[in-house]
């Protein structure tokens, strides 16, 4: 397993500051913003820098349209779009990863509920579906891989849980579509973070880490030793990317938590 970390938690002028940084903190990889993989200048700085980096690139999270389920067939076209562009600049770098996606990042149903032949949320899964297949395909085709976010009640009426995340990502069947398991969400949703894991551990390709407090891992409760000894067991050697708030200075706080979380992988 490796540790990644969202850029802008990192300090640094410039990229390549941010990744000289994130090196010395002790990560393997960085979490891009999808704001500057699509961007043009943006993306040709961080291709630039990744090319020769020893710190890869894990993922990227954020930054496009989030509208994937979606009544207006405009909207989901423009995620859709977004996603694939994604999608072909990660390939660029190298095969393996692509975009975090969140269907629905918000609690109103986004299509109607047409009872008794499916409800909002049966509908919502079902048109989810289609919208990953398409993924899938581009993914396939151009070495991409799209992760799919499960949230939690408080910030969506979708994708509460990792087995719900995971049964999508089964029936999608494609290496390119993988669930994206995060340590904070879990905290909420599930009565067994470690349990959680090796339930989904067939179709995780990578997670997110914020302790229960939503700070850097060590500032509460979650037991990361019990949710990395269930991943190791499973085989998982994928990266485990930062995607939280700090409670310090970054130089401070970043080095400190990546020092606990080796303390828990050794612990698993």
């Amino acid at each position: 397993m490796k540790l990644s970390c969202q850029e802008g938690l990192v300090p640094g002028d410039s990229f390549a500051e941010k990744i000289a940084n994130l090196h010395k903190y002790g990560f393997e990889g960085v979490e891009l913003d999808g704001a500057f993989v699509l961007d043009d200048d943006a993306w040709a700085e961080r291709k630039s820098v990744l090319a020769d980096s020893p710190v890869r690139p894990s993922s990227s999270c954020g930054g496009h349209p989030m509208r994937l389920v979606h009544p207006d067939p405009a909207q989901r076209r423009a995620t859709l779009d977004a996603l694939k562009k994604i999608m072909e600049r990660a390939a660029e770098v190298e095969p393996g990863w692509g975009p975090v996606v969140v269907p629905i990042f918000n609690r109103d149903p986004r299509v109607p509920d047409l009872s008794p032949y499916m409800s909002s949320h049966e509908l919502e899964m079902e048109l989810l579906v289609v919208m990953l297949q398409e993924l899938a395909a581009h993914g396939e085709q151009c070495g991409a891989v799209v992760f799919l976010e499960p949230l939690n009640r408080y910030e969506s009426n979708s994708l509460k849980n990792q087995a719900e995340g995971a049964r999508i990502v089964r029936r999608v069947n494609s290496p390119a579509v993988r669930l994206m398991s995060d340590f904070f969400h879990m905290s909420i949703e599930e009565t067994n973070i470690a349990e959680a894991l090796r339930q989904v551990a067939d179709v995780c390709g990578h997670c997110h880490l914020a302790d229960n407090t939503r700070l850097e891992p060590g500032t509460g409760m979650t037991d990361f030793a019990a949710g990395f000894a269930a991943l190791k067991q499973a085989g998982y050697d994928r990266y485990l990317a930062f995607e939280c708030g700090l409670s310090g200075p970054a130089e401070e706080v970043l080095p400190r938590s990546v020092a606990y979380l080796r303390e828990c992988m050794a612990a698993g």
